[in-house]
């Protein structure tokens, strides 16, 4: 068989593709519900038994399950890994103002794009590998977690794990908005700012307070001049709190921060520069907790390098990759920041990730169905 039958026999089963994408839409399944998740943990499991994989739920008692699922012999190889999640962003009861539907070349609904579509990406896959009597070189190991959306606090470590054991890991995250495969990504830091100063009346005895919102209004403003635009560092002040009423100096005052750094070197740049400042308001006491829950993803010469693999196995699919960078963070992160080679957006084409328009685009699945296959093919 030729390669290009593999995404003849995807185009040819489409339909029941995009109905399956539809159920597993119309399952909400919101990061922290873990009765939901672990429901949909379940049905995919169920799924990917049935097409030969050695699947293992994951339980997690604090939050919902992770799915493991095993393809192919064992031939002293490495695995793939295939990465990615099946929490979502939108809360229960989306679907009442966002149904699932289909216009224009498109389905839209909540958690298409971001990244539903991608387990019905692996499912194609291994049916059109069967259906065209392909066999695998290497196993291929499909980790599916249920918390990249607020940060994998409970999957890193099976990620890592996971990863380290593996050739290479293809993260069906979506692409860049023009398709483009992603080599790079920021780092993603969370940071808490505390000052505690003293209460006073404001009207009475205001010189025996310490204003500990004047204290954080000076510390954001030097927060501000640790961005570094052209090495790609931001920090953002997403959130302040403070005071109890007018007529009070304010004891307590805090700020969220949210940091991007492209790379390690620039993060732990950041993480000095936080660490050192101190309190410049006579009374108050200011400390800094937090760190990169992300590392940076960078362009390494082993990223690199299998991009430029990638690229080789696309043309002879008839496809043109390009590769790109993003301000957001995935699971790929922690993968690409072990050192083992890391591709991102390797999902379905489409659009508006985390917003009312979501939708994937119909055309495009085929396409990233044989590049996907033919990725775990010849790698």
């Amino acid at each position: 068989m030729s390669d290009l039958a593999i995404r003849a026999y995807v185009e040819d089963h489409v339909e029941a593709y995009l109905a399956e994408l539809t159920a597993l839409a119309e399952h909400e399944s919101p990061s922290r519900d873990k009765p939901r998740l672990d429901a949909l943990a379940a049905t995919i499991a169920g799924r990917w038994a049935g097409l030969g994989g050695i699947v293992e739920i994951v339980a997690n008692p604090r939050g919902g399950d992770h799915i493991i699922a095993r393809f192919g012999r064992a031939t002293g190889q490495r695995p793939s890994l295939v990465l990615g999640h099946f929490d979502t962003v939108w809360p229960v009861g989306t679907l009442g103002r966002m149904p699932v539907r289909r216009e224009a070349g498109r389905l839209h609904g909540p958690g298409v794009y971001d990244m539903k579509a991608s387990l019905v990406l692996v499912s194609a896959v291994l049916e059109a590998l069967e259906a065209t009597e392909r066999r695998l070189a290497r196993p291929v190991v499909a980790l599916f977690t249920s918390d990249e959306e607020i940060g994998s606090p409970t999957s890193r470590s099976l990620i890592e794990q996971i990863a380290a054991e593996s050739a290479h890991v293809f993260v069906l995250e979506p692409p860049l908005a023009d398709g483009s495969l992603k080599t790079a990504r920021k780092g993603v830091g969370r940071f808490t700012m505390t000052v505690e100063g003293k209460a006073a009346h404001a009207g009475v005895s205001p010189e025996k307070g310490a204003s500990a919102i004047v204290e954080l209004a000076h510390q954001i403003l030097r927060v501000q001049t640790l961005n570094d635009p052209a090495a790609g560092t931001t920090l953002n002040v997403g959130l302040i709190q403070g005071g109890t009423t007018p007529n009070v100096v304010p004891a307590h005052a805090s700020a969220e921060i949210d940091v991007r750094a492209v790379t390690r070197a620039g993060a732990e740049k950041v993480e000095r520069a936080l660490s050192a400042l101190v309190a410049v308001t006579p009374g108050t006491r200011l400390s800094v907790t937090g760190g990169f829950n992300r590392p940076p993803m960078e362009r390494t010469e082993a990223v690199a390098a299998l991009f430029e693999q990638a690229r080789r196995v696309g043309r002879g699919l008839g496809l043109e990759l390009t590769e790109g960078s993003t301000g957001g963070g995935s699971d790929g992160n922690f993968t690409a920041a072990l050192g083992v080679p890391t591709l991102d957006g390797l999902g379905v084409e489409g659009g508006g990730a985390h917003a009312d328009d979501e939708h994937i685009v119909i055309d495009s699945f085929s396409a990233r169905a044989s590049l996907l296959a033919d990725l775990i093919l010849e790698l």
